[in-house]
Parts: structure tokens; sequence; C-alpha cells
């Protein structure tokens, strides 16, 4: 009698490959947990191949925040990924890294020889201006209370190319924003606007040095010396904030004897961004007050249930500690000299790209010789206000290049920017400049052929 073998209906994954997995062809639960646990090479490779969808961050020319670092920063990062930085009767090092950093950063941003100097790190510069600016409105509500006067219609005045963060503060804590609008032909601060704004309820001033539109740099210099002038004339004590996300960290390399940081007297408080040109993986920013006394005691809170009594102003409290510590290994390694050399790189190929693109008739970059390896342009003639279509076009070679509008009364304005980054070499923006006049033909005669190439990165 023939005896027929059954073959097993269970089916055997350790004898597959990875994509010969049943949980490829599963239809996974993506909004709700399962109930059922997946081997974690499975999920590994889902997920991972989900992300390959998103673009490459070496061709995101939108992005200012750093794409690349050194292996052995990368090193650091992975082995104090478990560190909370709060926690610093823990880690006392690691405290002891950020109170460094602080201090490095200070002394680059001119910060008085006798200052008691105060700072902390942030998840970035929005959580920075945010802590920046509350400190001020505090300072100025202690001084309205003990004059004996109101203290309940706080203002805030900043020109019209500030990030959104500006305005998220004003909404979140009640403060009323002036704001001077651009113009078609002048994208930063009007100084003689942002004067005639201030009163005696301004609780600071902002200054940007390096906009997220255009890259420019806003006239600080002239802004203190208006604002000292009304402190002086009015007895008030109006302070200003700058917003050095994006150029904070690149003016003491490149533009050293610019004065936009504590050498002027009414600059009080800075905010930069660790993570984009201090070259350093998100998210880490950084607040520098020229002085404790700026910091109003209040706002700080003392905790002892770590372990010790420690400080913190923060708007969160735990953090990861991973990032400080990259920024400081990016201090030490690279110092003055390096940080110089990277940012001379930069800057020498976003002027090279506004060179070229000046050159021809197409676009026109709004500055021809950018200070910061920032260069937003627009389309000339007839191709003006078609700027998303160049950014969709350029998509399809991989490029990250965004197309916006404006902020008031400049509004009417459309811009394309590429931010040059470490690791945007010159080869790519000869590449990028190639695929620009694709983009044009392509909008000339729609029928024209799109040459691909293989990815740069």
């Amino acid at each position: 009698m023939l005896t027929r073998r059954r073959h097993s209906q269970t089916r055997d994954d350790s004898l597959s490959t990875t994509y010969g997995n049943r949980f490829f062809t599963k239809d996974l639960k993506t909004f709700r947990m399962g109930e059922e646990s997946l081997p974690p090479a499975s999920v590994y490779q889902i997920i991972h191949d989900e992300l390959e969808l998103d673009g490459n961050p070496s061709l995101n020319l939108a992005s200012f925040v750093t794409t690349w670092m050194e292996p052995e920063a990368e090193q650091l990062i992975r082995e104090n990924l478990r560190k909370n930085l709060v926690d610093q009767s823990e880690y006392p090092r690691t405290g002891e890294i950020q109170h460094r950093v602080i201090h490095m950063l200070a002394d680059l941003f001119h910060a008085p020889d006798n200052a008691d100097i105060a700072g902390t790190s942030t998840i970035g510069s929005s959580e920075a201006i945010l802590l920046g600016l509350l400190a001020h409105k505090k300072s100025w509500q202690n001084r309205r209370k003990n004059a004996g006067k109101p203290a309940d219609r706080p203002n805030l005045v900043l020109g019209g190319e500030v990030h959104v963060v500006w305005d998220k503060f004003a909404r979140y804590f009640d403060v009323e924003l002036r704001t001077v609008p651009l113009s078609p032909a002048r994208f930063t601060l009007d100084v003689g606007e942002a004067v005639r704004r201030i009163d005696e309820n301004t609780i600071a001033v902002g200054a940007v040095a390096g906009t997220t539109f255009t890259g420019q740099i806003d006239p600080v210099e002239e802004l203190n010396e208006a604002v000292e002038k009304k402190n002086r004339e009015q007895g008030w004590h109006v302070p200003i904030h700058v917003d050095g996300a994006s150029g904070g960290l690149i003016l003491p390399f490149l533009e050293p004897e610019r004065r936009w940081d504590f050498r002027l007297s009414a600059v009080r408080s800075i905010n930069v961004s660790g993570h984009k040109f201090g070259l350093v993986y998100p998210g880490v920013g950084w607040l520098l007050f020229r002085d404790r006394s700026d910091l109003p005691d209040d706002l700080v809170f003392r905790v002892n249930y770590l372990g010790a009594e420690e400080e913190t102003y923060t708007l969160n409290f735990s953090s990861n500690a991973a990032f400080v510590i990259a920024q400081y290994y990016n201090l030490l390694r690279l110092g003055k000299k390096g940080y110089r050399s990277i940012m001379e790189n930069c800057r020498d190929n976003a002027r090279f790209l506004a060179k070229e693109l000046a050159a021809g008739n197409t676009f026109e970059p709004v500055e021809k010789k950018p200070l910061l390896p920032i260069v937003a342009f627009r389309l000339r003639g007839k191709h003006a206000g078609r700027e998303p279509e160049i950014a969709s076009e350029l998509r399809k070679y991989g490029w990250i290049v965004p197309a916006y509008t404006l902020p008031p009364d400049a509004e009417n304005t459309t811009l394309l920017r590429v931010v040059v980054r470490e690791n945007v070499s010159r080869q790519m923006l000869v590449e990028l400049l190639e695929h620009l006049d694709r983009s044009v033909a392509i909008l000339e005669n729609p029928a024209t052929k799109r040459k691909t190439h293989p990815p740069l990165c």
C-alpha cells in the first residue's frame, strides 16, 4: 500500500531569506499595535525599506541641518544615547561638558571678561528663542512691578523675516507682536521702523543673523545704536535678542570684525543652532545670556529628586546628552582653524553657485556675493513666478530645493534656496546647475526629454 507524504502546513521562516519571510506579505498593523510580536530582523527591514522612500539627506539643499559627521563623532553619539542630560548628579562629566561648551560659545561671541555667564543647551534654536524671550518678558515684568507700573501689555518688536517661532512665542505667552514689514526691495529689518514701534512695554527687539528666507543679516550694529539711544532718552531697558540660528556659528570665523554679538551693549541674549553650522546632527541648540542678571532667578528651577540639587532652565525636562557631547567633540576637534576652513569652503561654493546663476539670463540671486553659504534666487523675465515648477522638476533628479514666497509686504516675491552645507561639493553644484538648465528647458517645452542619471550620493 502506497502512502502519500503530506507536506507540512507550517511554514518554517528560519529557512527563508529576510524577503522570503511571511511578514513581507502580511497586512501589518501600522496605526494600531498588533497582538503578536514580530521578529526583529523583519521589523527592521520593513521600516528600513519604507524610509528609503524619504529624500536623500545629501541632496536635501532645503535643509540647514547637518547631514554628515565624522565616524568618531558618530561613535560618541552612539555611546551616549542612553544618557539623560538633565541627570547631572549621575552624569557629572556630561554636565561639565555642557558647561564648557557654554563658556566656549560665550568667548566666541565676545561676552565681557567680567561677566557671570549664563546659558543652556536646548533641542534647537526654537526652544532657545522661546526661553530667551521668556526671560526678557519676565525681566520687563519685574521692572514694571518694582516701579509700581502695570505689566499686562507686553510687546515684541521684530522684522517680517523672522522664523515662525517668534510668532509662536507671541501667541503662546500673550505678547503683542509688532512686526516691521518687508518690502519688494528689502528683505531684512528696517531699523528706523523698528525703533518707531518701541515703547515702555517693549520686552525686546529681535534681530536675525542669517534669515531662513534669504540668508541675509539684519543690521544689528545699527539697531544697537538706535536702541541704546532710545533707552538713554527714555530711561528704558529694552534689550536685543539675536537669532543666530543660521549665522551665529559662521560669522565668528568668516566675518570676525562684524559687530553683531555681545560686543554690542544692548545685545543681551543670543541663540545658535548646533545642528546647523555647528555641524552636529539634530537636535541641539544653545542659548546664551550676556550676564546671569539677564536671566531672572524666578525662572530657574531647582530640583533634588535626581540625587542632588540641580538647576534647570528648559521647556522640557529630559533630553539626550549625546548631541551636546557631539558639539563638544566638534569644538575640540576642529578648533577655530578647522571651523574657519569648513565655513570658507561652504561660502566659496555658495559664491560659485551665485556667480553662475547671475551669469545667465534665467536666474537672479538675491545676493551675488553672499556673506553666508546660503543662495536664494528667483527666475527672471517670462518665467518669473514659476519657481515651484522648477522645484518640482529638480525633485525628479533627486534634489530637494524649496520654493516659497516671502512675508508681507514682499509676498509677491517667490524664491528658491540652496543651503551649501559642509558635504555639498563643487561638483554637486555643477550637476545642480545642469539640472536647473534642463528644468527650465522642460518648462519652455514640456516635450523635452528628461535625461536621468544615477544618484550623486
